[in-house]
C-alpha cells in the first residue's frame, strides 16, 4: 500500500465501538436494508450490496435510509418483526467480514419529498386523495414544522406536524433503535439534521415558524433530534451508539436558492457561527458521531456535488467544526482518499466518507490498499444512475418509475442493485463478434463479450477510443470522465480476446466477416438551417478541436452539453450568451437537480446573459437575431456554437445478427449506452 494512504487504515473508535479502518459507507437512497420507496422489508438486494462492500475492505457500512413510517401504506417500522429476524441471520454473516454496520433512520422528507406528477392529481383531487391516503398518503409524506412550499412542486405545499406525531415519531426511533441492536447492528444513525430533511427543517430558522415547544429558541427547534437520541438511549443505554447525519452550514440563501462555492451570502439555514453551537449541543445530547457535510435541496450541490463542484468540497467546514466537538467526525462529499488520509493524519477529520464511488467499483477500496489504483473505475458524479430526480421549470420530480422505485443504481455500472438482472454469464459457444465503433457503448460491449467467452473485433474509423465521450470530457471539471476513458483504455488492453483496428471505417457489414455484428456507430450533431448558420460551430467540433471562438460567444442550445459550455467558457473568462427555445435551462428528464441547479444558480449569479423562449433568427456581421415572442433584437457575438442535439447514425438496420447499441439505436446518455450495450452482450 502506497504510504500516503495508510492513516485511512488505521483503527478508530466510536464511543466503545472499534472501527478497523477510517472509510465510511455513507448511506444513499434506494440501499436501504429494509426496502426504499415500498412498504419495509428484508431487502436482499441491498443486503448483498452490503455485504460486498464490507468484504472489499470498508470500515464502516451505513445502509441507506429507512424511514420510520413506510412511504406505502404508512406501517412504522418497528411492527415487521419477521425483517429483524432476518436482518439478525445477516448481522451474524455481516460481521464475519470484520467491517461494522450503523442503519440509518429517517424521520422523512418534509417538503424536501420530490413530489411527482402521480402524486399532484392525488393531493389536487379530494377523492382521489381519500382513496390513497391509506397505500398513498401524499399529506403525510409532505409534512414539515410549518406551512411551507415543496421542493420540486407549487401544488403540493407542506402542512406542519402535530405535538402529539412528533412524539409518536420519536418513540417509533426508540422502538426500531432497540430492535435493531437486539438483531446485532452495531449503531443507528439519525436522518437527519442534514440536507433539509424532515428533522433538519425543524432546525432551520427558515423552515420553522411554529411557535410551541419545537420552534422559536435555538433550543426549541433542536428539541426534535434530541429527543429522539435520548429516547435510543433510554432504551438502548448510553454506550450503544448513536450517530448523526449532520450539515455543519446550509449554504442556503432562500427557497429553491442555493449559494455557490466563495460567494458571499446571508444564509438563511444553519449558520456557522450556529453550527458550533449545535455540534456541541446535539453531542451533549447523546449522539456519539457526526457524519458530516453541508447544503439542503436548496443548495443541493453541496450534498450531492455534481463534476462541477470543487473536489473535497465540504473538508474545509466540516474541518473547523471538528474543533467544537469531542466526538469523531465523518467528512463527505468528492472526497479524495490522499486528500482525506492527509485530513486524518493531521486530526481535522476522524473519517472519509464516500458514498457513490462504491456504487461504480464496489472493490475500489481493496484496488486501494493493493496499489491497483488504475484499474478503480471513478465516480464521474453524473448521478444518471443514482440519484437521477429532475426538475425544470413547470415540472415536479419528472422520473421515471423505475428509477424512483430503484435508486442507488450506476450510470457506468449496470450490475450494481441489478444482480439479478445484470450479470456475467459464460456464453455456451464461442463466436467471433465484429463491434463497429469504439466509443463507449462499443467499448462497454467489448468487454461483457470477452468476459463471456466471445471474441471481439472493435472497427474505429478514428485513431482513439472513445467516440464523442473524447469531446464530452475535454472540460476542465471533468477530471473523472478522463480518468473513466483511461480505465476503460487499460481495461479493453487487458483483455486477450478484444482486438481494435484503427483508422478503419465500416461503410458496409460486407467488409469484415463475423458470427454477429455490433453496429455502435453512435450520432451526428442536428443542424441549423437559418441565414448565416454555415459559419456555426457544432458544439462536438468545437470542445475536440479547441476552436479559438473569441470573447462574446453565443450558445444556440440550453440543454447539458450547451450550458457545460458556456459554464467552460466563463470559467476561462470569456462572456457566453445562452439561446435556449425551452422555458428553462437544461429541460429534460435524467438529469439530476443537484447538478442542473447548480449550473442554473451559476449562470444567475455571474450574469450569465439567457434567452428562454428564444430562437436565433440569423447571423450576420458579428451579431445574432434573437426572437423571444413578437420581439426581435440583436446581441453581438464572436462566434456561434450550436448544441441542439443529435440524430442516430445507422450503418445499417436491425436484423438478424445484427444489433444496434448506443446512439446509432436511439441518443441518450452514458446510461443508455452502457445499460444498453450489456443488453444486448449479455443475450449473444
Amino acid at each position: 500500500m502506497n504510504e500516503m494512504y495508510k492513516p485511512l487504515f488505521t483503527p478508530w473508535k466510536i464511543r466503545n465501538l472499534e472501527i478497523k479502518n477510517r472509510i465510511v459507507l455513507t448511506s444513499m437512497g434506494g440501499t436501504s436494508i429494509f426496502g426504499w420507496m415500498e412498504p419495509c422489508h428484508f431487502d436482499k438486494e441491498a443486503a448483498n450490496f452490503l455485504l460486498e462492500k464490507a468484504k472489499n475492505n470498508v470500515g464502516l457500512v451505513l445502509p441507506g435510509i429507512a424511514p420510520i413510517q413506510d412511504p406505502i401504506l404508512n406501517r412504522y417500522l418497528y411492527s415487521n418483526k419477521r425483517m429483524f429476524k432476518k436482518l439478525k441471520v445477516f448481522m451474524d454473516e455481516f460481521h464475519k467480514t470484520g467491517a461494522k454496520m450503523f442503519v440509518q433512520l429517517t424521520a422523512g422528507f418534509g417538503r424536501s419529498m420530490a413530489v411527482n406528477e402521480v402524486m399532484e392529481k392525488i393531493y389536487k383531487n379530494k377523492f382521489l386523495n381519500l382513496v390513497a391516503k391509506p397505500i398513498l398518503n401524499v399529506d403525510r409524506l409532505c409534512k414539515a414544522p410549518s406551512d411551507l412550499p415543496n421542493r420540486w412542486s407549487d401544488k403540493v405545499p407542506s402542512k406542519p406536524f402535530t405535538v402529539k406525531e412528533i412524539k409518536k415519531m420519536v418513540n417509533a426511533f426508540a422502538k426500531t433503535a432497540k430492535l435493531c441492536k437486539d438483531a446485532g447492528v452495531d449503531g443507528v444513525e439519525i436522518h437527519a439534521v442534514h440536507e433539509g430533511y424532515l428533522l433538519d427543517q425543524f432546525t432551520l430558522p427558515y423552515c420553522n415558524h411554529r411557535s410551541d415547544d419545537y420552534g422559536g429558541s435555538f433550543e426549541n427547534r433542536y428539541r426534535f433530534p434530541v429527543e429522539i437520541v435520548r429516547a435510543i438511549k433510554h432504551v438502548c443505554g448510553e454506550d450503544y451508539p448513536v450517530s448523526l447525519r449532520y450539515s455543519v452550514v446550509s449554504k442556503t440563501k432562500g427557497f429553491r436558492a442555493g449559494a455557490m462555492p466563495n460567494e458571499e451570502f446571508r444564509e438563511v439555514g444553519r449558520s456557522m457561527e450556529e453550527s458550533e453551537k449545535a455540534a456541541k449541543y446535539l453531542q451533549d445530547a447523546g449522539y456519539d458521531m457526526l457524519n458530516a457535510d453541508n447544503g439542503t435541496y436548496d443548495a443541493w450541490y453541496w450534498a450531492h456535488p455534481p463534476m462541477y463542484m470543487p473536489q473535497n468540497c465540504n473538508l474545509n467546514d466540516v474541518a473547523h467544526i471538528r474543533q467544537f466537538v469531542d466526538i469523531p467526525v465523518v467528512c463527505a462529499g468528492r472526497m479524495e482518499p490522499d486528500v482525506a488520509a492527509n485530513a486524518i493524519k493531521e486530526g481535522k477529520i476522524d473519517a472519509m466518507g464516500v458514498a457513490r464511488q462504491f456504487l461504480s467499483d464496489p472493490e475500489w477500496v481493496t484496488k486501494l490498499m493493493n496499489d491497483n489504483i488504475n484499474d478503480i473505475r471513478p465516480c464521474i458524479c453524473c448521478h444518471n444512475g443514482c440519484f437521477n430526480m429532475c426538475h425544470y421549470e413547470g415540472v415536479p420530480n419528472i422520473q421515471d418509475m423505475q428509477d424512483t422505485m430503484h435508486m442507488a443504481r450506476c450510470a457506468i455500472n449496470p450490475i450494481t442493485m441489478q444482480t439479478k438482472k445484470y450479470k456475467i454469464v459464460k456464453a455456451k459457444q464461442s463466436k467471433n463478434i465484429a463491434i463497429i465503433g469504439a466509443g463507449i457503448a462499443g467499448l462497454e460491449a467489448a468487454l461483457v463479450l470477452a468476459k463471456r467467452g466471445h471474441n471481439v473485433t472493435i472497427y474505429e474509423k478514428s485513431d482513439k477510443v472513445g467516440g464523442v465521450f473524447i469531446a464530452a470530457s475535454v472540460f476542465s471539471f471533468k477530471e473523472k470522465d478522463r480518468a473513466l476513458l483511461e480505465w476503460y483504455k487499460k481495461q479493453i488492453a487487458n483483455e486477450k480476446n478484444i482486438k481494435i483496428e484503427f483508422n478503419k471505417e465500416i461503410k458496409s457489414l460486407s467488409e469484415i466477416q463475423a458470427d454477429e455484428y455490433i453496429v455502435a456507430t453512435g450520432s451526428t450533431p442536428r443542424k441549423l438551417d437559418i441565414p448565416g448558420s454555415d459559419k456555426f460551430i457544432d458544439a462536438c467540433t468545437y470542445l475536440l478541436n479547441q476552436t479559438n471562438v473569441g470573447d462574446n460567444v453565443t450558445i444556440i442550445g440550453g440543454g447539458l452539453t450547451g450550458c457545460e459550455i458556456a459554464y467552460e467558457l466563463h470559467l476561462q473568462g470569456r462572456h457566453p450568451t445562452i439561446v435556449e427555445a425551452k422555458n428553462d435551462l437544461i429541460a429534460v428528464k435524467g438529469v439530476c437537480l443537484a447538478n442542473s441547479s447548480y449550473l442554473r444558480d451559476y449562470f444567475k449569479l455571474h450574469d450569465v446573459p439567457v434567452y428562454l423562449n428564444s430562437t436565433v433568427k440569423e447571423y450576420k456581421d458579428g451579431e445574432v437575431v434573437i426572437k423571444y415572442k413578437d420581439d426581435e433584437f440583436k446581441v453581438k457575438t464572436d462566434n456561434v456554437v450550436v448544441s441542439i442535439g443529435y440524430n442516430s447514425y445507422k450503418l445499417v438496420e436491425k436484423e438478424k445478427h445484427v444489433h444496434i447499441i448506443g446512439d446509432a439505436n436511439k441518443v441518450g446518455n452514458l446510461r443508455t449506452a452502457i445499460w444498453g450495450a450489456w443488453d444486448v452482450a449479455m443475450k449473444l
